[in-house]
């Protein structure tokens, strides 16, 4: 921290932004707060140097003034943690308007940014999570405080964080981790294990138990829907990419979807590599990043820049429903192409029965003649093998996995995409693209048939990371594998 003062003084870039200094005022009053072990002696409290307070209180007092109001969204919620942590560690008049303001933010902020079904409204599973241990933090604080806050305050807060953990625990694919829809990673927000930890810890939550039947949850104003069945899963995203004034985070990933089999990612999304204006930022939030259709080269939405989105596809309808005979199918639409020539609109059809099969259907309406591509991302732990001219296996180590054929008349190619799991970590993985041309209405099918017999092992990509919590008594809860 010493050195850290020394090298940064007020107003040093990247240091003093306010999402950073938000983080570490945060950062810095937990560790203030746990309590000093040593190998002979009992827990006792942390004395933080003086030049340290002071380069926190100073930070405070920055943050108050520098709020990210033309923002807003998940950088707001943390400035609002941060004031409120100030404005409860400190004493006297400015931590009392740190503590009110703060307390302010999170209240506004919990009914604007969190969706009725639980869901983050950037739409990022890995922002969801952040959020979520935000307001868990905030609580534990609270909770094991003397504070003003009311039992009000603290009972509405709870309620809205156990509807977020309840969406987190819907949108988990079998590895027990999230999908990674629009800006995700592994390895930034904690594991979601440690979340549902964290939270039973703090408020008592319990993970509801998955049934090994075929289920189905429509997560309808987050835009997820999700089948299950045992260890396989499906989640498609049909939603909005994001809130319009920020849109930051968003991807064009809309009809994409990510499947597992036998716990294992099979399908997935391509995550993102980094927050630079690079080549990999700009692939990572492109139509040909994911899993839906890429329509006469264009995008969905038109993403610019890093952070950047002008026309927008928007979700025309989204539903997931079990049929009379048992199969369940999603349907939904959005009318991102809208802008091209004759105004067309995608259309998706995905239905799967309990054989193991997933039948996904586009089609395209509208006008004109147009070219249609639909992409299928392999988990480079995969190979692929061409079966026949539409036909191609998913192999490991040689076993078969899952065929994916075309139903449709179309060029099968296989190409090399990127996957990004962690930032700053790439790997090339194949891609499957039907493609065809023709005038509307157009119709491209496929269908994945998972193999028989395969091993029921879960596959974990994440590498574990360390993260300190602190427990419901404000102690030291330990150095934890996520």
């Amino acid at each position: 921290m010493s050195d850290w003062i020394q090298r940064n003084p007020p107003g040093t870039e990247d240091a003093w932004e306010p999402y950073t200094v938000s983080l570490r005022i945060v950062n810095w009053i937990k560790w203030f707060l746990l309590p000093e072990r040593g190998s002979l002696e009992e827990p006792r409290e942390r004395h933080p140097q003086q030049a340290w307070a002071e380069s926190l209180y100073q930070q405070v007092q920055w943050l108050e003034h520098n709020i990210e109001y033309h923002l807003l969204a998940n950088h707001y919620l943390k400035n609002g943690v941060a004031l409120l942590f100030a404005g409860l560690y400190f004493q006297g008049t400015d931590a009392e308007r740190w503590l009110q303001k703060g307390l302010r933010i999170l209240q506004d902020e919990l009914t604007e940014q969190f969706l009725a079904d639980g869901g983050h409204f950037e739409r990022s599973p890995m922002y969801h999570s952040i959020s979520v241990v935000d307001y868990l933090d905030v609580l534990n604080l609270t909770q094991n405080s003397s504070t003003a806050i009311t039992r009000e305050i603290t009972r509405k807060f709870a309620c809205k964080v156990t509807t977020a953990l309840d969406f987190l625990s819907g949108i988990c694919l079998p590895d027990g981790e999230i999908p990674l829809f629009n800006d995700s990673a592994f390895g930034i927000a904690p594991a979601p294990s440690h979340i549902f930890g964290y939270a039973e810890r703090v408020i008592g939550y319990k993970q509801p138990q998955r049934s090994t039947n075929l289920t189905i949850e429509a997560f309808s104003p987050s835009g997820y829907y999700v089948c299950r069945k045992a260890s396989d899963m499906i989640i498609i995203d049909c939603g909005p990419i994001g809130p319009d004034y920020n849109p930051a985070h968003a991807h064009c990933d809309t009809l994409s979807y990510e499947l597992a089999l036998e716990g294992r990612r099979v399908v997935v999304d391509c995550g993102v590599f980094d927050y630079e204006p690079s080549h990999e930022r700009a692939y990572a939030r492109s139509t040909k990043a994911h899993n839906t259709v890429i329509l006469d080269g264009a995008e969905q939405s038109e993403i610019w820049d890093v952070f950047r989105v002008a026309r927008r596809a928007r979700p025309i309808h989204g539903r997931i429903d079990k049929t009379e005979n048992g199969e369940i199918l999603f349907e939904g639409a959005h009318d991102g192409y809208r802008r091209l020539t004759g105004k067309p609109i995608h259309r998706r059809r995905i239905s799967y029965d309990e054989q193991g099969s997933w039948v996904v259907t586009d089609e395209l309406t509208g006008a004109g003649i147009h070219h249609m591509e639909s992409v299928i991302h392999i988990h480079p732990d995969f190979t692929i093998v061409r079966a026949g001219a539409q036909s191609f296996r998913v192999e490991q180590c040689g076993e078969l996995v899952a065929t994916i054929e075309a139903l449709t008349v179309c060029e099968a190619t296989v190409e090399l995409g990127c996957y990004f799991p962690e930032f700053g970590l790439s790997y090339k993985n194949p891609m499957i693209a039907f493609a065809c041309s023709g005038e509307v209405p157009l119709q491209l099918s496929y269908r994945i048939q998972k193999a028989r017999d395969q091993s029921t092992e879960a596959y974990r990509y994440a590498n574990p990371v360390s993260l300190t919590l602190l427990s419901p008594r404000g102690e030291r809860a330990g150095d934890e594998n996520l």
